[in-house]
């Protein structure tokens, strides 16, 4: 963080801003001065050498332009056709806490040919986020575990009371440790500096692809600065719904593993399976909710793991981590046959590079969430609905409606949510697998009712997370590809089943088409 006292570029600019959540573009930003292009240094290695970074300079407060500046770095792939580029693409990473600063060089190179020569691939460390200006929270080691942290479980019994104790002991260590930009990072601020990114670009309009927690993220941006947008992909959407944003999104994770762990049971219930758990799929889930509990009372050591035991809710999360990609299905099926027998697999201790990436990481992720809205304080709140979550959803055992920090939070949110409505140019397609554990599809109905007209919505007869280019099917990305390489989108909403083949481009005939349309709204 740098103390400034400048009144040109891009700190006065912030002047054009409305606190209120919506922005008006100004010339101040319009005039941005050019990015100097150099290595990227500071994170991972980049995977492709064409890989160049630059900093871009944004307020640290957009209601104070005096209260000093904060450093974006920025990367970029630039189109590998200058005579068919379009602009730029926005790399939107989720999380929150997440970066994309690698993502032109690694799932950008994932694009079709005619994407990555229609725009510079741009990703970025969002504020907070390191080798952006960084903060932590400097967490003890045991609360980095994701079970108390991230998604933190009820005790055995159902009690809230260690979370909402651990809830206040990790607030403090931010409010402690954060500093003053640990109280600025948020979703709108997010959106803000994505236009400061815009501006330093020399664009008029951007294109983006933002994913998970990016969706809400990009729709934010298209709220926010609806004639800055050009093509918009949203993809695996987050609930808008302002009233409980965040929380939302925690506890969408009991319906999405509830539409994902079936897959999970018919593949490990298989008699080709090469971990053959059950003879039925039923058998699948009445196992590991036999083992989840049986670990509640009798964990395994589990040495170098954080916590260092495989207790019920270590094996819980194991299993909502595997949801996100079929992929690691077999993992979590010998995790299972081997805790059956009170066998673990091996884990390595993590460097401290690792663990101070964690703590940054947090650190962003806790500040996003518990800015972008006030929490409940009352433990009674998280009480009930922890006892419903378990009674109606028990693979998930409580956790996404109980205390995590923001319960705790010492900081008030400094605006309301943005609210995600129809306003704006009709420019956004939105991507949804039907079974998917983080951001299942009835959140994503939700993002697309809110967007009215603004968007199209294809729906992925799929299972995962993140469903364009990674866990979808053909016809899914054919139609996203279509859109950011021609922007041609569907006229309706379109439904891609298993086996279906990409939709034609218009002017084919129908009967050619095996993509189902269908209107959501």
């Amino acid at each position: 963080m740098k103390k400034t006292t400048r009144t040109a570029g891009l700190v006065a600019a912030s002047a054009a801003l409305l606190f209120s959540g919506l922005a008006v573009p100004s010339a101040a930003s319009a005039a941005a001065p050019s990015l100097d292009w150099g290595a990227c240094v500071g994170g991972a290695p980049a995977p492709d050498p064409r890989q160049r970074c630059a900093t871009v300079e944004v307020p640290m407060d957009y209601s104070d332009p005096g209260a000093g500046t904060v450093d974006l770095v920025v990367s970029r792939i630039p189109s590998e056709n200058p005579a068919e580029r379009r602009g730029v693409l926005l790399l939107i990473p989720g999380g929150p806490g997440n970066s994309s600063l690698n993502d032109p060089s690694g799932r950008g190179q994932k694009l079709p040919q005619d994407v990555r020569d229609a725009y510079d691939l741009i990703g970025f460390a969002p504020r907070g986020l390191a080798p952006s200006t960084a903060v932590s929270c400097g967490l003890a080691y045991e609360d980095l575990a994701v079970t108390r942290v991230a998604r933190p479980y009820p005790a055995p019994d159902g009690s809230v009371d260690a979370a909402m104790s651990a809830a206040r002991r990790m607030s403090e260590a931010c409010a402690r440790n954060g500093g003053e930009l640990i109280r600025h990072i948020s979703t709108a601020n997010e959106a803000r500096d994505l236009d400061r990114v815009r501006a330093a670009l020399g664009e008029r309009k951007v294109s983006a692809w933002g994913v998970s927690y990016g969706t809400y993220a990009g729709a934010v941006y298209s709220r926010m600065f609806p004639h800055r947008t050009d093509r918009i992909v949203l993809d695996s959407n987050d609930d808008p719904d302002p009233r409980r944003v965040g929380r939302a999104w925690i506890a969408a994770h009991e319906r999405g593993v509830e539409d994902t762990f079936p897959e999970f049971a018919a593949w490990a219930s298989a008699p080709d399976s090469p971990v053959r758990l059950a003879g039925t799929p039923a058998g699948v889930r009445a196992l590991f909710l036999r083992l989840a509990d049986r670990l509640d009372r009798e964990p395994i050591p589990w040495p170098n793991a954080n916590p260092a035991e495989l207790n019920g809710n270590v094996l819980r999360q194991s299993m909502l981590q595997t949801m996100y990609d079929p992929d690691g299905f077999e993992r979590l099926a010998r995790l299972i046959d081997g805790a059956r027998d009170g066998r673990v697999p091996p884990v390595t201790a993590p460097s401290p590079q690792q663990v101070a990436g964690l703590q940054n990481s947090l650190a962003v992720g806790a500040g996003t969430l518990c800015n972008d809205i006030a929490w409940p304080r009352d433990a009674a709140v998280y009480e009930k609905g922890v006892a419903e979550s378990r009674a109606a959803y028990p693979l998930t055992a409580g956790m996404p409606r109980n205390a995590m920090m923001c319960a705790a939070w010492p900081f008030e949110p400094q605006e309301p949510p943005v609210r995600i409505t129809d306003a704006g140019p009709s420019d956004i397609l939105l991507i949804q697998n039907e079974r998917d554990p983080a951001t299942p599809l009835a959140g994503a109905l939700r993002m697309r009712a809110a967007l009215g007209d603004r968007a199209r919505m294809v729906t992925v007869d799929s299972t995962g997370h993140d469903a364009y280019l990674a866990n979808g099917n053909a016809c899914g990305d054919a139609t996203v590809t279509r859109f950011l390489a021609t922007g041609e989108r569907p006229e309706r909403d379109v439904y891609c089943g298993r086996g279906a083949v990409p939709p034609q481009p218009r002017g084919e005939t129908a009967a050619s088409v095996t993509g189902r349309e269908r209107s959501f709204v």
